[in-house]
Formats: C-alpha cells, sequence, structure tokens
C-alpha cells in the first residue's frame, strides 16, 4: 500500500474519531453552556435522599428545603422508594446516595445484612399517631378480639415502621394473631398505599399505616383505629443517616445541610399556616385530614436533638442519651420477636453507630436558632419512662373505659396464701414496666387471679392483695402516678381455658396470676 493511501485512510480515520467526539461530546458542552448563562453556574453539586412519603420526612421534600439548599449552592433530590429500605440502606452502603431516611427498627434490621451502611445524625421525629392499625370495624373493634382468631387478614409493608409496629404489639399484649406466618392470611406490600388500598377493598381486615394513609383510610365509613402511635412514647422513631465516606472526607456539606433543614423546620413552626398550604398542595387532602395528619408527627428540634436524643448538653444541663435508648429497645423487641438471636449492632454498642459531633457544632454556635418545640399539637414534652399524670376517677368512670387490650406479662409469682413480692416477682414488675413505659398515655387495670378450688371469699381477698402489691410497687419504684392504676382482684372466677390434653395440675398451675390491661378514655 503506498503512502498517499495510507495518509488517506489517516484522514479518515481522523474525520471519523473527530465527527465521533463531537457527536458524543456535544451534550456536554451545550449542558455547560446553558449552565454558565443560567443561574446554574452557581451550583456546588447534587445532594440526593433517599425517603418515602411519611408525613415526618416532608421537610426534606418541600419547597423551602430545595430553595434554601439552592441558596447555599446545592440542589437537593428526595428519591421516593416506596419504602424498600433494604435497597435504600444498600445504596447509602454504597455511597450511591449522600443521605437516607430510616427508623431506628429499619436500621437494626438492614445492619444484620449490611453492616453499618451509614451514621446517623439527627432523630427527624417520633411518630405520635401517624403510625396506626387500622381495622374494618365489622370484622376486629379492639386488640383484644383478634385473639384466637385465626381467619383475620393483615396487610402491612414488610422491613417498615409497620411492620415494627405489628412486631411491638404482638409481644407486648401477646397476640400472634396480628403477624400471621406466610400464607393468605398475611398480606405484605409495597408501601402504606397499597396496604391502604387492600384494607378499602375488603381484601384485607387489619391493615397497617403511616401518614397520608391513615388520614385517608379514617376519613371512610367502617374502619376503626385499634392502636396508633399517639399512645405510644420512642416506639417509632425516624432517624438520618450519611453515608461514611461524605462523613469523612466532605463533612462541610453535611452541615451545610442541617443548618438549612433546621431553619426551615423553624420557619414551618413560626409560620403553620405555610405548612398546612404545602401539605394540602403535596397530599390534595383537606383541612381537616391535613389537620389530623400533622398532628400524628412530633418534629424533633435542634436543642431536642441534642439534649434528648444525642446526650449533647449546655453548660448548666445535663444531656440524655435517648437514641442509644431505643436502639437498645428496639433490639430487645426484635429478639423477642424472633428476628434475632443476639444484637446485630457490632458489638452490642449503639454508640457505633451515631455521631453527635454535627449537632453539637450547630448547636454551640446556634445556627437554626430553634430551640423551641415543634409539635403538631400540644403534645407534653418527651418525659420520663413512667411518670405520665392523671386525674382520679370514681369506679363508675373506671367502668366506662374502653379496654385496649391485655399486656403480654410474665406471671407474678407468689408463696401460697401470701401477697408478699420475692425478688423474682419484682424483676418480673421491672419487666412489664418496660413495656408499659411504651404506651405512657393509657391508664392501666391490674387484674389479680387465684385457682377456682378454696374459699371464694378468701380467694377474691387474695387476688385483691396481690393485684394491689403489683401496683404499689409500679408506684414507689417505677414513679407510676397511683391514679393511673387500678388493682381488682377477680379470685377464681375467670380461670384460663382448659388447652386440648392439658393435664388437670397443669392448668391449675397457669391459674394464680396477675394480667396487666391497657384502658383508655373515649372522647
Amino acid at each position: 500500500m503506498n503512502r498517499r493511501v495510507v495518509g488517506a485512510l489517516l484522514l479518515l480515520l481522523l474525520g471519523v474519531v473527530g465527527i465521533t467526539a463531537v457527536w458524543y461530546f456535544m451534550p456536554w458542552f451545550q449542558d455547560l453552556q446553558k449552565k454558565t448563562a443560567t443561574d446554574a453556574q452557581h451550583i456546588k453539586g447534587k445532594i440526593t435522599v433517599a425517603l418515602d412519603n411519611w408525613i415526618g420526612y416532608f421537610i426534606f421534600r418541600s419547597p423551602e428545603m430545595r430553595k434554601e439548599l439552592r441558596r447555599a449552592g446545592w440542589s437537593l433530590v428526595c428519591e421516593d422508594d416506596g419504602a424498600n429500605y433494604a435497597q435504600r440502606m444498600k445504596r447509602l452502603r454504597d455511597n450511591d446516595i449522600e443521605f437516607a431516611v430510616a427508623t431506628v427498627d429499619s436500621l437494626v434490621v438492614n445492619t444484620a445484612s449490611f453492616g453499618v451502611p451509614g451514621i446517623v445524625i439527627m432523630v427527624i421525629d417520633e411518630s405520635k399517631g401517624g403510625d396506626a392499625i387500622l381495622a374494618r370495624k365489622e370484622k376486629v373493634a379492639s386488640l383484644d378480639q383478634l385473639r384466637n382468631r385465626a381467619n383475620i387478614t393483615v396487610a402491612f409493608t414488610p422491613d417498615s415502621p409497620s411492620h415494627y409496629l405489628l412486631k411491638a404489639a404482638a409481644h407486648h399484649f401477646n397476640l400472634p394473631e396480628l403477624l400471621p406466618a406466610a400464607g393468605p392470611l398475611r398480606i405484605e406490600t409495597q408501601g402504606s398505599s397499597e396496604a391502604l388500598t387492600r384494607l378499602l377493598a375488603g381484601k384485607a381486615d387489619v391493615a397497617v399505616l403511616w401518614e397520608p394513609d391513615v388520614s385517608r383510610a379514617l376519613a371512610q365509613s367502617g374502619i376503626t383505629k385499634i392502636l396508633g402511635t399517639e399512645d405510644t412514647q420512642k416506639l417509632i422513631v425516624d432517624i438520618l443517616l450519611v453515608n461514611k465516606k461524605l462523613a469523612l472526607k466532605n463533612p462541610e456539606v453535611i452541615k451545610v445541610f442541617l443548618s438549612a433543614y433546621f431553619s426551615v423546620l423553624k420557619e414551618y413552626r413560626d409560620k403553620p399556616a405555610l405548612l398546612r398550604e404545602h401539605l394540602k398542595s403535596e397530599t390534595g387532602l383537606p383541612e381537616d385530614s391535613v389537620e389530623s395528619m400533622v398532628k400524628g408527627v412530633r418534629w424533633v428540634n435542634l436543642a431536642e436533638n441534642c439534649e434528648k436524643w444525642f446526650g449533647i448538653s449546655g453548660p448548666d444541663t445535663s444531656g440524655e442519651d435517648g437514641l442509644v435508648s431505643a436502639l437498645e429497645s428496639t433490639v430487645k423487641t426484635l429478639i423477642n420477636a424472633g428476628d434475632f438471636s443476639s444484637s446485630p449492632i457490632p458489638d452490642n454498642d449503639a454508640y457505633r453507630l451515631i455521631n453527635s459531633t454535627f449537632l453539637q457544632d450547630l448547636f454551640v454556635k446556634g445556627v437554626s436558632g430553634f430551640t423551641t418545640a415543634r409539635t403538631g399539637s400540644s403534645l407534653p414534652d418527651i418525659q420520663g419512662q413512667t411518670d405520665t399524670r392523671f386525674a382520679a376517677l370514681n369506679e363508675s368512670a373506671w367502668d366506662r373505659l374502653k379496654e385496649v387490650g391485655t399486656l403480654k406479662v410474665e406471671p407474678v409469682m407468689f408463696q401460697q396464701g401470701a401477697s408478699h413480692l420475692d425478688s423474682i416477682a419484682k424483676e418480673t414488675i421491672d419487666r412489664a414496666a418496660d413495656l408499659l413505659g411504651h404506651y405512657p398515655n393509657f391508664r392501666v387495670i391490674i387484674k389479680g387471679h387465684t385457682a377456682t378450688t378454696g374459699d371464694p371469699d378468701e380467694n377474691k381477698r387474695l387476688s385483691q392483695d396481690r393485684a394491689e402489691a403489683v401496683a404499689k410497687y409500679l408506684v414507689v419504684t417505677h414513679r407510676m402516678d397511683q391514679n393511673r392504676l387500678r388493682a381488682t382482684g377477680f379470685g377464681g372466677t375467670r380461670p384460663f381455658p382448659r388447652r386440648p390434653e392439658e393435664s388437670l395440675r397443669a392448668w391449675e398451675y397457669r391459674l394464680p396470676r396477675v394480667e396487666i390491661s391497657l384502658v383508655r378514655e373515649e372522647y
């Protein structure tokens, strides 16, 4: 081949390469040209947050948050993954996204699969009615009506706050019916909206939803709420996680993001009408439903994050490690539910999952100026585990209370014919008090029972004494308001049904017991 032919071929090849390069890079040059001619030239980069439609995450999705971050030079992208927590945690671990929202329970569950997928840097909110177990009224009207029912269908989103609420309620109230085994009674959905659709269509008898779907369900006739998180404490807690690479390489971005978040939270606190207007625009719900929805979430401000959850204190105050306590309590519940045999948290050390330095920096500098509680309604501040105060009730008022359900409590054992609490009995009551701490707004009926044999009057007196001994211990040791408690002895008038093939001796052994039931006032 002569030199002229080779030269021509080289020129042709260079031409093809040049045309290909122009074709390939032209969109990039055009995009750069457009950005240079607009305000986009000032954007430093993109921040991606993975979340879902829970109302507590609205601050991230809000137009005010986008504006606040854009002013700081960042473009915010919120990706709704339909509450696919496993996918969300994997993406965070792999540094595909900068931030992810989660609940404490979903973090613990996914730690078992992904190690530590990200670092917790903030508590977002606590569910106060925004998550609920709802039912078709003609099928189920209370938790106790689920007991021993083998035909109730339950719809929920697996590995979500809904799933955890079911696990906690099933454990606390000894109701395995809330969590059917795999089969036709167990309906696993992709998000709360699908569970709502199943409930309203009559394809599920019970459904666990989060807002705005709770409000949408209750707006329909025939739907009732049998348990909501407004009556729980530190049970469903939402948190913000950051990927570990960003925390190490670019902590300033995290500080900018948190400062913007708390500034927007403060703006909505100061302008509640603006919050409701934006929520109506996003959800399409009427004003009364939006109001109900807002009451279902308690956003946690900067000061509360520091002082109540991350153990950061001012000069004359002491901080509380509420987040660590919530993580440890969640691990116990998940172990009891059979998810794990031991804690999936590395070295069983909850502090390995959190980083308080970003909040501490904001707290010291006072960037947001957000120092008072932001709550959808006049909810009280977070209090001690069991020291909520109650008005005294007379006997007829107690009789009018609606029973919510019977708490799962190990038998409180007594010596024969005695009502004295020994060390084993006290340990049992201590564990019951831990469960009661999750339901601080309910009143408590303590029911004493004896065997069916013997003198009926003496049995009733003994069962009353034992119930009162348990009540007194809760008041003295756990600071429970005595107006919250009612001790009642039934003697041997309410025995357990005898199990098939159960011996008489085994049945009689189960009869002496103390039961704890939660009741509420109807408004």
